[in-house]
């Protein structure tokens, strides 16, 4: 892993927070990870774990788990998830408590194809729901 790539993931989550408004703001911080070389970004809700990766190297960045030990995961609820997702979208919500939502509504983990400008989200059983999101440029 280089510091080079952690340096430079850092450097976009600022520049993403900074551009982003309080509602509708994912897809600019979305943007400045694509800018800086990241063309995906998984997370693994329960561990609260995203893994980036990137052309400079992946990283992963390690949040406060959900949960720990055993623990039974939540049945798939594609109404719940999108209750979740419209909430945050409309800045009703923070990233935790939008973390927190997904898990309820069975979310195992997620990913974000900057690329595609996709997300993609998945239960345990295989179920999935996906949305884009719209591109915008930042200043």
């Amino acid at each position: 892993m280089t510091t080079d790539a952690i340096s430079r993931l850092q450097a976009a989550m600022e520049r993403g927070e900074a551009a982003r408004p309080e509602v509708g703001g994912f897809p600019y911080l979305a943007e400045s990870l694509r800018q800086a070389g990241v063309t995906h970004c998984r997370m693994a809700v329960p561990a609260n774990a995203f893994l980036y990766l990137t052309e400079h190297g992946d990283v992963v960045v390690q949040g406060e788990p959900l949960v720990t030990g055993f623990t039974a995961a939540p049945r798939f609820d594609r109404a719940a998830l999108i209750a979740a997702l419209r909430a945050d979208q409309a800045g009703e919500t923070t990233f935790p408590e939008f973390v927190r939502g997904c898990w309820n509504a069975g979310i195992i983990w997620y990913d974000v194809d900057t690329t595609a400008r996709t997300c993609t989200y998945y239960g345990a059983n295989g179920d999935s729901y996906a949305e884009e999101y719209p591109a915008v440029e930042l200043l």
